[in-house]
């Protein structure tokens, strides 16, 4: 059996190809932002927080994507800074509601513009026309792979 080349075959690879898609995407994110700036991740959580006032952790992994002790980590650090405030719910005591400050409102404000314009700065590199599907098709994938990994976590238990 003939081998592949390594390149051709990593230029043909999803999991490669998505890997440096976000090492390209979060570069580019923190060079627009700055050093001083929110990671991506952190403007993830305060963008669905400003959106879904009062998720708990549980709630944010699952819109997120973000694994819970990462998700635990980052909101701890958002926490210290000001940016959230956390609250046990009134329906389960052992869960933490979690809220946008006015602080993270500032924030989020001053850094959704430059995070809009990574988005368009991404989606420039396709025709107008693929924009949407590209948009849908990477959804998918990500629905599809939560889905078997929900499905591969509870044939494990």
């Amino acid at each position: 059996m003939a081998r592949e080349p390594a390149h051709n075959r990593l230029e043909r690879s999803p999991l490669h190809l998505l890997h440096r898609a976000g090492q390209s995407a979060a570069e580019m994110f923190q060079i627009e932002l700055g050093t001083d700036g929110l990671t991506p991740r952190q403007y993830a959580v305060l963008l669905t927080v400003a959106q879904n006032e009062g998720l708990n952790q549980t709630q944010l992994v699952e819109l997120t994507g973000i694994d819970r002790s990462t998700l635990a980590d980052i909101i701890r650090r958002m926490l210290k800074k000001g940016m959230l405030q956390r609250r046990r719910t009134r329906n389960d005591a052992r869960a933490y509601s979690v809220k946008i400050t006015e602080q993270g409102t500032r924030i989020l404000k001053a850094h959704d513009p430059l995070a809009r314009r990574v988005d368009e700065r991404i989606l420039a590199s396709l025709a107008v026309a693929q924009r949407e599907r590209f948009l849908q098709d990477l959804n998918a994938i990500v629905q599809t792979l939560a889905r078997l990994k929900a499905k591969e976590a509870a044939t494990k238990q």
